[in-house]
């Protein structure tokens, strides 16, 4: 199972926004798009990934929305769908636990410290190890959205291994699609 957990630093936390403005939601936009590049091939979708979204904005931060590609059902490959699905999720009182709010979507309260004590993750940053000269790549990867992450944040992340998709800075979701790529690489012994 492959993971990708996002930080939306300044991302609604409660199910009012509006579809017809993501970017005005906290740029719930480029979270949309990096749900979208966790799943979609074309004619295709990946079941063996999940994608946390780390929601950190007004009015009650933090909380966790979680995508599950096993099971999750009525996302369509664009932002809106992925939008619609993060709204009904935050539109459930959130609880310490996930609760699912339509299949393979789910909400919690809680934030980053919450997720990385579940599992092994490793950074994505420009300054990190080279995913194609890695041997071995880990199962998770944490990004930013599209701001750095906090000092708090640096201090839950400085020990954890970083690696990097290239040379230039890249959008989230453009990260998540090229580290997809290498382990579709990997899978089909192009490494």
């Amino acid at each position: 199972m492959k993971r990708f957990i996002v930080t939306g630093h300044l991302a609604s936390t409660a199910g009012n926004f509006s579809l017809n403005d993501l970017p005005g939601a906290g740029r719930m936009d480029v979270l949309c798009r990096c749900v979208n590049a966790s799943f979609f091939l074309s004619h295709d979708f990946r079941r063996d990934v999940e994608c946390y979204l780390v929601l950190c904005g007004e009015p009650e931060p933090p909380k966790t929305v979680m995508f599950s590609g096993e099971k999750v059902r009525y996302l369509s490959p664009d932002e809106r769908s992925a939008g619609s699905l993060i709204k009904k999720a935050l539109a459930l009182p959130a609880r310490s636990e996930f609760r699912e709010s339509t299949p393979g979507v789910y909400v919690r309260k809680g934030g980053l410290g919450q997720v990385l004590d579940e599992f092994e993750c490793a950074v994505l940053a420009e300054s990190g190890q080279d995913i194609r000269s890695a041997k071995d790549l880990p199962e998770a990867y944490l990004l930013s959205d599209h701001h750095n992450f906090s000092e708090d944040e640096m201090s839950l992340i400085s020990n954890l291994p970083a690696y990097s998709v290239g040379p230039l800075s890249l959008h989230g979701d453009h990260t998540i699609s090229v580290l997809n790529n290498e382990f579709d690489r990997r899978r089909a012994g192009w490494h």
